[in-house]
């Protein structure tokens, strides 16, 4: 593709050439620099065998691809070519603080496929593969290769769900000069209000397992004002953990009822945490976590000043308690394509996790009450991903107030995935929770944000919910312009909630829709968002709703 030839391609030269221009900075090292080459053996024992012989780890070769693989025909273009040198690749130091090993350490396959997880959580990497290249006299190589997203996103776009249009306008950089840091201003308007934000993000603050991560936002109704500190748990074997966060936030929410806004009230926020864990490592393929912590959770509710609904307004609450958690969690996971996203790379947890957390608020710590704060969750997976794979997750949350409780969640959520052939899968969800005396501001919703596609947004309100959705998945090999990959599903939706709408009439029992939709995997920009393009078909609701729904939106996944 030439984009100055009589016939270029318009579309795809724009998206490059508007990457280009917004990063007008050199390239870093290439990923097939000759000095870092390595010929691999012959033959190289299996990853068991290396560990039998007690292998040492030598060199690590750090491998990375640049955006676009010009060896290949299809990327050899000379727009591919310029995007490339105008791409700042990952350092090699920002890739290495990311490994689990290091030269000199005893070879474990556990830690090589640990480390292939940890480096593909970055949005900056398509995927990273680590392999032994050479094993000689004891002695096993190394290979960490990794291939490069593009990470400056300026852009414009309008997204619509549940009958009501989001636009974003937005300029973010995931990967600064190479570093791994994030930076993204943006501005938004959607239904509850118009916002514009800034947020900076350094998962490896310093070469660290320390991340910071700031957020400010001056909204119509309000603002919002995040910071957090912390070096979490960031391996199955890491021996502590601690960090703080701050949460201040001020804004306007309503009630909705059949998609329409019934009633308001003015919400202001001050939540801070900090917290110290620590653990004895992975043992016998579990790792059992320990954390204590102080909570303080302020909540003060208010009518909307000159507001134009009627005000229906929560209770304040006030909780300040310090708790204690723990978590156990078993090591097992496994890797797929074609789940959730297209032709990429999928970690999928298999294990068993169990965590439990209890806290103790009192007036004498400066509450408002005294309540016993609890979260229980547990969560495992079934069968193989490579086939058919049952993944089940419970929780429940909530308070005891005076030997009552309060605020009381209890939720179960079931996926399940078939593999039908290479090119189509059979994926189902369950998602239901039952409520029971909740706080007025945590009630829950169901429409076409929430899962529900045919129908408005927020179009039933109660305490309780549950919605099943089918869809048949189908991935394709078209490949436009080398920059996105292409699916499709057909699917329903079954859902209905339980429970007065304080602010609304009654549910109207179960709600169903049919749809078929268009999906886009992105393959040189950063993220794992895909994007969906629906057309649901609503088979009950009350009579004013469309009888036919259109929906774009970028989603984590399929």
């Amino acid at each position: 593709m030439n984009c100055l030839g009589k016939s270029p391609n318009i579309l795809a030269c724009l998206v490059l050439v508007a990457h280009g221009l917004l990063m007008p900075f050199k390239a870093g090292a290439q990923a097939d620099d000759p000095h870092t080459d390595v010929d691999a053996a012959p033959v190289i024992p299996s990853a068991a065998e290396l560990e039998a012989a007690g292998a040492t780890i030598g060199r690590i070769v750090i491998e990375k691809q640049n955006v676009f693989d010009t060896t290949k025909p299809g990327e050899n273009k000379s727009i591919f070519r310029l995007a490339n040198r105008w791409h700042i690749v990952t350092r090699d130091a920002v890739i290495e603080q990311q490994l689990l090993f290091r030269s000199g350490d005893r070879f474990s396959e556990r830690l090589l496929e640990e480390s292939e997880r940890l480096l593909r959580v970055n949005n900056y990497l398509y995927d990273a593969k680590i392999t032994p290249i050479r094993y000689t006299d004891g002695v096993v190589d190394i290979r960490v290769r990794t291939r490069d997203l593009w990470t400056l996103m300026p852009g414009i776009s309008v997204s619509r769900s549940g009958g009501e249009n989001r636009s974003r306008v937005e300029l973010s950089e995931r990967n600064l000069l190479g570093l791994g840091v994030q930076l993204r201003v943006t501005y938004v308007e959607n239904v509850d209000r118009n916002s514009t934000s800034f947020e900076y993000f350094d998962r490896n603050l310093g070469n660290s397992w320390t991340s910071v991560f700031f957020k400010y936002s001056d909204s119509s109704d309000g603002g919002t004002t995040q910071f957090r500190l912390m070096r979490p748990f960031y391996a199955l074997d890491t021996r502590w953990s601690a960090g703080a966060t701050l949460f201040d936030d001020e804004r306007e929410e309503s009630f909705y009822d059949l998609g329409n806004e019934a009633a308001e009230y003015k919400s202001e926020t001050e939540l801070y945490t900090a917290f110290r864990g620590w653990s004895a490592g992975l043992i016998n393929n579990w790792t059992r976590r320990w954390t204590a912590g102080v909570v303080h959770d302020d909540r003060d509710f208010s009518p909307v000043p000159d507001g134009q609904l009627p005000s229906l307004v929560p209770e304040d609450r006030r909780l300040i308690y310090p708790f204690l958690g723990i978590e156990l969690l078993e090591d097992k996971f496994q890797t797929a394509s074609n789940r959730d996203q297209i032709e990429r790379t999928e970690d999928f947890f298999l294990g068993t996790r169990l965590t439990a957390s209890l806290g103790w608020a009192a007036e004498s710590f400066g509450s408002d009450r005294d309540a016993l704060v609890y979260s229980l969750s547990a969560s495992k997976g079934f069968g193989s991903i490579k086939k058919k794979a049952l993944f089940l997750t419970s929780r429940a949350s909530g308070r005891i107030e005076q030997g009552d409780p309060v605020n009381t969640e209890v939720g179960v959520n079931a996926r399940y995935y078939n593999q039908i052939t290479e090119k189509r899968l059979f994926f189902m969800t369950l998602d239901a929770s039952w409520g029971n005396d909740l706080d007025l501001d945590k009630l829950v919703d169901l429409g076409g944000d929430s899962g529900l596609r045919g129908y408005p947004l927020r179009y039933q309100t109660g305490d309780s919910k549950i919605l099943l959705t089918v869809e048949q998945r189908y991935f394709t090999d078209w490949y436009p312009f080398r920059l996105f990959r292409v699916g499709g599903a057909i699917f329903t939706d079954i859902g209905r909630t339980w429970g007065d709408n304080p602010a609304g009439g009654p549910s109207l029992g179960w709600l169903k829709n049919v749809g078929f939709g268009l999906r886009l995997g992105r393959t040189r920009s950063s993220g794992r968002d895909v994007v969906h393009i629906d057309i649901a078909f609503p088979l009950d609701g009350d009579p004013s709703i469309d009888s036919v729904q259109l929906l774009i939106e970028s989603k984590r996944g399929f």
